[in-house]
């Protein structure tokens, strides 16, 4: 059985800075390809959901996430994510060379 996937605001407003430079600066397939790449794994994840470790992370509000890479190509960005019994929540996607517990924190537009 698979989750549910729920998409918060944070995820949503990651994907569409990356989706838009991808589109610009690269090509629409590129783009395209992205949005692929990540429809495919959060349909891993909602299928597998404990495929991503639980991360340690000082900050509370970061207890329980759980990173996972996206499919290659674009397999430098993560997405991080929490799961419960019927649903899996996708929180960020971000490049994965980033320093993750601050930008974890703040806004995508930061």
């Amino acid at each position: 059985m698979s989750l549910a996937i729920q998409k918060a605001d944070d995820f949503m407003a990651d994907f569409e800075l990356c989706f838009r430079w991808y589109a610009q600066e690269a090509a629409w397939a590129v783009a395209m390809a992205y949005l692929e790449a990540i429809d495919e794994t959060l349909g891993l994840l909602a299928s597998q959901p404990g495929l991503g470790r639980v991360r340690r992370f000082k900050d509370a509000r970061l207890r329980g996430i759980r990173p996972f890479r996206v499919t290659p190509p674009f397999d430098s960005h993560l997405i991080f994510y929490r799961h419960g019994p019927t649903t899996l929540i996708a929180e960020r996607i971000l490049h994965g060379a980033r320093d993750l517990p601050r930008r974890l924190l703040e806004s995508p537009d930061a």
